[in-house]
């Protein structure tokens, strides 16, 4: 798309959903996307890759409610796919459908009564035209936006007329369907990404003991006094942007309206000095613009008229006044508050979360249970006030390098197929080698299927069903996107380009590609099918391929930021509420840290381990993908970068700071339980960190013979029964369990 760079977690959303539209077997999808996860940049990029290998597809475009929520998309596609056409409702009427057709049309346009769309008139109307595009072999796609406020008969037998190849219902509330296929985006990589605040903050400083006068006044004068604070840490930072309070209002309360704007003109704040605005359906004033991080109103007194659709990324807190509304509503007016003005934190505590003042105990409720975890529970902790100075020099990159070029990643992967399979310049013997290493070649696709009488669906008789091999010809266009879909699961795993792995596979396999070191030479057809049978295989050998040990000398100095890092004043963590026997660990540097956090097993072990050891005196619980978080840089062996958030930072007695990292272990029968395939490469790096800050290291890991935990920092190697393995405890001399005994205890470490 132009001008813009999607996150990861936007482009694993896309892969998925060209795999569910192409090699799906259900023809609904359901994705939930956050608020502020840039669902329509998402929905673009999906469209732009699926009408690559699709020609013959219409997309409909349905938004819901009063607002001009299809012009907004509509707008956003032609600036950032200004070669793709786009029609709305009257286009569609007078012109009909066209091949890679993007329609934009609010529900409200063809359900309302009085809408012309779907009647019989001198013009087509909607099913007409409708008619036209599958007598012409089109496809239709339906994307059904904030799918949950269009339930109806009448807008699903609209949908049905349309006879879609897939419907894609997109919304911050959607919920599974096991008819449907499923996709979530969490909402953690959402704020990791900086899209979207890292926590809302309830009530902020409101006092059981508070005696009110004017609950409404109270509660501005909070929201106004932490506007304030707000605005002038964005002045400390030279960041333009005059954050915003929302005044939310019931539906019917014109007086209440009234009183707040006198409360409001008593501390200055009128339309006539344009820092006040207002937004009814019946009244409008001030709000031209008013999403720009500049614009001069402070405060937007508002009803339910722009909950759905309206974006306001400097909006930073909402008081909401005693009210009875839907919970679907409270959702999405909260998502208003939560997105980030530049699309990324700023390492403030002020500034990278916002603020809900209310007394209405039903909304907070609400918002309570649509912001949690369905599984677990989330809770902000504060770092103790005596490790407020603690930090260590951070390693960060620029994101922009993606490796080495080309020919050098070519080779990389060249001479691995090459060192493994022996493989030479002479391309019979190399197939007949590859295929005696589980390669396919053929110009067919393999399917597997179930055929048998099942009666009940249970896993052991699943297991013992018959199995056949469906055997289907190749076809560029129709297997299109299963070839994509091959290739982005290579692409994923190893951190490339799928432009450039798909490059990479055609100039080793493919005869199309003017190269003279093939190790094969496929047709186009054979290609498809190698890649497609070979996804696996493929995906295995390509990652380990990228994942050999790397020299980190290979990364350039001015390719590299090492910044000063402090261990942030709070974080959240995900938790167990419902496990028996919490306790808090008081060696974390966190207040009220319970042992019920959710993590893996080596990471509980060693947090136990760590508080019952005497000779240690903290621990702090690193987090991952975000700029909070302590980090060091390792690559791969085409030089990609990526970014290494080692799990722990240690204190022991004698004030010397360890990083550790913690993995998988060996099972009872020695197999390894590690699936980091990239972990030398991260022993290295952080093996050359230690030695330049002058800090111990070591990697952990559990061994389930004897509930023990080892430690190694000379050379890494997965066989634990190496002597570089060394007991944990070695390396704390005066080793004391102060509580209980680690082994004789191992049901309790389970529970945590």
């Amino acid at each position: 798309m132009q001008g813009i760079k999607l996150k990861n977690f936007q482009i694993d959303t896309v892969n998925k959903l060209l795999d569910a539209t192409s090699v799906g077997n259900k023809k609904e999808v359901l994705v939930q996307a956050p608020t502020g996860s840039g669902k329509t940049i998402i929905l673009l990029s999906y469209i732009e890759e699926f009408l690559k290998e699709n020609k013959n597809a219409i997309f409909v475009w349905l938004t819901p409610g009063k607002g001009d929520l299809e012009e907004q998309s509509k707008n956003k596609m032609i600036k950032f796919l200004p070669h793709h056409s786009t029609k709305n409702i009257q286009e569609v009427l007078l012109q009909g459908f066209e091949a890679k057709d993007t329609a934009f049309i609010n529900w409200e346009t063809i359900t309302k009564k009085g809408n012309n769309a779907l009647k019989e008139t001198e013009r087509k109307n909607l099913y007409e035209r409708v008619r036209e595009a599958h007598n012409c072999g089109y496809k239709f796609i339906i994307i059904v936006d904030e799918e949950h406020l269009n339930k109806t008969v009448k807008a699903e037998s609209i949908i049905e007329y349309m006879q879609p190849e897939y419907i894609v219902r997109v919304s911050a509330t959607t919920k599974t369907n096991k008819e449907a296929e499923f996709i979530k985006i969490d909402e953690l990589e959402v704020i990791n990404a900086g899209l979207i605040t890292r926590a809302l903050y309830i009530n902020e400083n409101v006092s059981n003991q508070t005696a009110l006068t004017n609950e409404h006044e109270y509660l501005l004068n909070l929201a106004i006094n932490k506007r304030r604070a707000i605005k002038e840490e964005y002045i400390k930072l030279g960041v333009q942007v005059n954050p915003l309070i929302i005044i939310q209002v019931p539906s019917k309360s014109d007086d209440l309206i009234k009183q707040i704007e006198k409360i409001l003109e008593e501390k200055n704040y009128t339309y006539d000095r344009c820092n006040l605005a207002i937004w009814l359906s019946e009244r409008k004033e001030n709000i031209e613009n008013i999403e720009n991080n500049n614009s001069l109103p402070s405060i937007l007194i508002m009803k339910q008229a722009i909950s759905t659709g309206w974006d306001c990324p400097r909006a930073k807190i909402l008081v909401k006044l005693r009210d009875n509304m839907s919970e679907d509503f409270e959702t999405q007016t909260i998502g208003r508050i939560r997105r980030m003005p530049q699309a990324h934190h700023y390492d403030n505590v002020l500034l990278d979360n916002c603020y809900l003042y209310t007394f209405d105990e039903k909304y907070e409720t609400a918002v309570k249970q649509e912001l949690g975890n369905n599984a677990y529970d989330t809770k902000v902790i504060f770092l103790k006030d005596e490790f407020k100075n603690f930090g260590l020099k951070k390693i960060t990159f620029d994101n922009s390098f993606d490796g080495f070029d080309e020919r050098q990643t070519f080779n990389i992967l060249h001479g691995y197929y090459i060192d493994k399979y022996k493989l030479t310049s002479n391309k019979k013997n190399n197939k007949t080698i590859l295929e005696a290493n589980g390669y396919v070649f053929k110009d067919t696709i393999d399917n597997y299927i179930i055929q048998d009488k099942i009666v009940r669906i249970n896993s052991d008789e699943l297991e013992n069903a018959n199995r056949i091999k469906v055997k289907s010809e190749v076809s560029t266009n129709k297997n299109g996107f299963e070839l994509r879909h091959s290739i982005n699961v290579i692409s994923s795993k190893i951190g490339m380009r799928y432009d450039r792995t798909r490059l990479m596979l055609e100039r080793m396999f493919f005869r199309g590609k003017l190269f003279t070191r093939k190790f094969v030479d496929l047709s186009l057809i054979e290609f498809y099918a190698f890649a497609i049978n070979n996804e696996e295989l493929l995906k295995h050998d390509f990652q380990e391929a990228v994942s050999q040990k790397a020299r980190q000398i290979k990364i350039k100095l001015d390719e590299l930021k090492i910044v000063d890092w402090k261990v942030p004043e709070m974080d959240y963590i995900k938790y167990d509420s419902k496990m028996k026997d919490t306790i808090i660990y008081e060696k974390s540097i966190y207040k009220n840290y319970p042992n019920s956090t959710i993590k893996s097993k080596s990471e509980r072990m060693f947090e136990y381990f760590c508080e019952n050891n005497e000779n240690i005196k903290w621990f702090y619980k690193n987090g991952e993908l975000s700029s909070d978080y302590f980090s060091i840089v390792y690559v791969d062996a085409v030089n990609h970068k990526w970014h290494f958030y080692p799990d722990f930072i240690v204190c022991d007695k004698n004030n010397k700071i360890w990083i550790i990292e913690t993995k998988g272990g060996e099972n009872n029968t020695g197999e390894s339980k590690n699936i980091d395939i990239k972990v030398e490469n991260k022993f290295e790096a952080l093996k050359e960190y230690s030695k330049k800050y002058n800090v111990n290291f070591g990697f952990v890991r559990d061994y389930d013979k004897n509930n023990s935990l080892y430690l190694c920092n000379t050379e890494y190697t997965e066989d634990m029964k190496n002597d570089n393995w060394r007991l944990l405890k070695e390396f704390f001399w005066n080793f004391k369990i102060q509580k209980v005994d680690l082994k004789d205890n191992w049901n309790y470490i389970e529970k945590i």
